[in-house]
Formats: structure tokens, C-alpha cells, sequence
């Protein structure tokens, strides 16, 4: 890595710090809760106004009704043939449309407030900024940048995540812009797997008083699944199964016909997913008269220390050298698309905000952190390609990308 372009990118970031601000102010106001797919539209015209304006096409592909939609974006000016490497984030938070009113917009001393603003609205930032920086001090980026911004991720990526699947599999890298984790911004190198499960018990109801032994309590039944599921739990590998729903019953005084429990996975590695999965699938009921009908699964595998995932760790710690940084790394016990983008390229998360407060009240990010974090990614976008993309004939991808992106 070039010494004289992480200082030239630092001090042109430096200078963008108000511009950055500016941009999150926009966009954290134009308020894009995931369960309402049409509050997307405003943040997305302001990230295509954004992408647009440095020099990148970009094409908004619809939601199929469970999402607001999703940007796809590349250089207009590009040679084709070259390694692609991926950008991801998502324009959607969890807060509902009103909360501006209670979490307004401020930026008091060097802490940046507001609904979305850490995660994830202020990566994005750093990524446009960091795209900018990089074409204003006019460098040739030996692969190619690709942005994808989606707009369900906070409810699982449910329409997204095959566009996501799509393009890792063509990319050398991922670089996924949520915030860090903790105060110090560590890199996220790894994250568990979760899975949610919904475990229903079919009884036969009956009158409690008059006739209880001609029915067959689902309650009591669930009871005995739920002892079976915290069994599950290790903390020593990393597992954790929680029931944190449970439902069933009509009245006191009738023998439950139907209960549910729904619970949540998480694993360290896809060993324990698949051992975990297995379990929760082969539970058979100890109440004679019941039944048991497991639905769901792991929806996302684990995030793994993978040989070409270290390689990138390691290219950023010497990329955050060159900046004058110090830089750590951390598991994370939540889940976003890089689990998904993990199982097909080298990725590294974690490259977004730091600050703290994902998903709560208290919510901020560190204004003076902005334009390091935007430096960082830079730098890591100018390095050569660092491993095997899924599929070798680069030249081939690059010409059908843009159509099969859309299809």
C-alpha cells in the first residue's frame, strides 16, 4: 500500500468532514423504516443524486412487495475484464416513521444523534465519500467497485439476499459498511449464525374440570420443549438457544389444544448449525395424545475466520498503519448480510460508523471517526485482488453483470 496516498486521502476526507455531515443530516432525515417499502424512495433519490454525481450509473431494482427496493450501482467509466469487488449496506432502519420528532438530528460536540445514523446511514456516507475521494485524487483502482444497497436488511434480507448471493459469487471481496463494533470501531471478522424456529403442539382439548384426562395438554407438552431447547444451549461453543415467545391455550379451564414456541439460534460455526438444526428438528413429545410440527431454520450461516477473510483483516490493519490508526478486531453476535456474502468471497465487515447504540435510544456516532473510517475503506479499495473470484472468467461477468443484476 502507497504511504503518500493513505496521507492524501486523510487530508482530502479531512476537509469533506462538513460535506459528510451534511449528507448524513439528509439522509438520517428522510426517515426509511424497513417495514414500510415506500418511505425508501426518499433515501434512495438522495443516495442515486450521491452515487451519480462521482461518476456511477445507478439502477433501482423494485421490490417484490416485502422490501422498498434496492440500488445496484457501478462506474460508468470502467474497463471491463477486471476483478469486481463488492460494497454493501442497506438504506433501511428499524425506527418508525415519527421517531425524527423524538431522536431529531444534532451533532453536539463530536457525537452525531439521530434515528439510522450509526446504523447504518452513517456508512454509507463514509462509502460515497470514500468513492469520491478516491476519483478526485484521480487514482485507478486495479478492481472494480460495485455498490448494493438494499432495504431489508433489518428484517432478514428476505428479497434481497439472492442479489446479494449473485454478485459475491462474481467478486474478489466484500467490504460490508455497518457500524463497528464498540466504542473503539473494532473490524467484525467474524459473526455467529442465527436461525429462528417455531415449535407448534397439537393436543386435544377437553373440559378441565369434568373430563381433564380426556385430553392431552399442548401447555404441558411445551413445557417439556422448552427445557429441551435451553438444554441446546453452550456457551462454551458459543451457542445460545432462546425461546422467547410462547404461546396457547383459550381458557384456564380447558385443556390446551394448541401451544407454540418460537425461538432464536445462535452459533459459532456451521458445525453447530447443522448439529443444532438437527436437534430442534428430531424433538419428539413426551405427553401421550400430542404432536410435534417444527417449522423454520437457520437462516444465516455463520461469518467464519476463513483463510482469505484474515488476508483481508491483515490488509486492513496495514492499510490503518499507514493512517496513523489502531485497529481491532471482534466477533459479533448479531448477523447482516456479510454471513451471506462470507460464504462466497473473502469479507470484512464492521467498516461503517463508530460509535455506539445500534438500534437504541441512545444511538450516536463519532463525527472526527467519519473521515478516517471513509480513508480506511479507500485504501482498502485500491489493492489488488487478493483472492479467487467463484467463477475465473472475469471478462465474461463484466460484460453480463449489469443485465443479469436486473433480470
Amino acid at each position: 500500500m502507497d504511504a503518500s496516498l493513505a496521507h492524501s486521502l486523510r487530508a482530502y476526507l479531512g476537509e469533506r468532514q462538513g460535506a459528510m455531515l451534511d449528507l448524513l443530516r439528509t439522509l438520517v432525515e428522510a426517515e426509511s423504516p424497513s417495514d414500510v417499502p415506500e418511505a425508501q424512495s426518499d433515501v434512495q433519490r438522495l443516495l442515486v443524486s450521491q452515487l451519480g454525481a462521482i461518476g456511477y450509473a445507478v439502477r433501482r431494482l423494485p421490490g417484490g412487495g416485502r422490501s422498498g427496493g434496492h440500488l445496484f450501482a457501478c462506474p460508468r467509466e470502467r474497463r471491463h475484464g477486471r476483478p469486481l469487488q463488492l460494497l454493501l449496506g442497506h438504506s433501511d432502519t428499524v425506527w418508525p416513521l415519527g421517531t425524527l420528532a423524538e431522536m431529531p438530528f444534532e451533532v453536539r460536540e463530536n457525537q452525531v444523534r439521530g434515528p439510522g445514523a450509526y446504523d447504518m446511514k452513517g456508512g454509507l456516507v463514509q462509502m460515497c465519500f470514500a468513492l469520491e475521494a478516491l476519483g478526485a485524487l484521480g487514482c485507478t483502482l486495479p478492481v472494480t467497485p460495485l455498490v448494493f444497497i438494499n432495504s431489508d436488511e433489518e428484517i432478514g434480507s428476505r428479497e434481497s439476499t439472492r442479489y446479494i448471493q449473485m454478485l459475491a459469487r462474481r467478486a474478489d471481496r466484500a467490504f460490508v459498511l455497518e457500524p463497528g463494533l464498540g466504542l473503539e470501531g473494532r473490524l467484525k471478522t467474524q459473526r455467529k449464525g442465527a436461525g429462528r424456529f417455531t415449535i407448534r403442539v397439537k393436543g386435544t382439548s377437553a373440559h378441565a374440570g369434568l373430563a381433564p384426562s380426556a385430553g392431552a395438554s399442548a401447555i404441558v407438552e411445551l413445557s417439556y420443549v422448552i427445557q429441551k431447547l435451553h438444554a441446546l444451549n453452550d456457551p462454551e461453543a458459543g451457542t445460545s438457544v432462546n425461546v422467547g415467545l410462547i404461546d396457547g391455550g383459550v381458557r384456564s379451564n380447558v385443556v390446551a389444544a394448541e401451544s407454540s414456541a418460537v425461538a432464536d439460534v445462535r452459533v459459532a460455526s456451521a458445525d453447530a448449525a447443522e448439529e443444532v438444526a438437527r436437534a430442534i428438528q428430531s424433538l419428539t413429545p413426551v405427553t401421550p395424545g400430542t404432536r410435534l410440527v417444527v417449522e423454520g431454520g437457520m437462516g444465516r450461516l455463520p461469518m467464519a475466520a476463513t483463510p482469505r477473510n484474515r488476508r483481508l483483516w491483515q490488509a486492513a490493519r496495514e492499510a490503518a498503519t499507514l493512517l496513523g490508526l489502531v485497529l481491532e478486531e471482534g466477533t459479533a453476535g448479531g448477523v447482516s448480510d456479510g454471513n451471506t456474502a462470507s460464504l462466497f468471497t473473502a469479507t470484512l465487515d464492521g467498516l461503517g460508523a463508530v460509535g455506539d447504540g445500534a438500534h437504541a435510544r441512545h444511538e450516536f456516532l463519532y463525527a472526527d471517526k467519519m473521515p478516517e473510517r471513509s480513508a480506511l475503506l479507500a485504501l482498502l479499495l485500491m489493492m489488488p485482488p487478493v483472492a479467487v473470484p467463484f467463477h475465473e472468467d472475469s471478462a465474461r461477468q463484466n460484460a453480463f453483470l449489469a443485465e443479469e443484476v436486473v433480470r
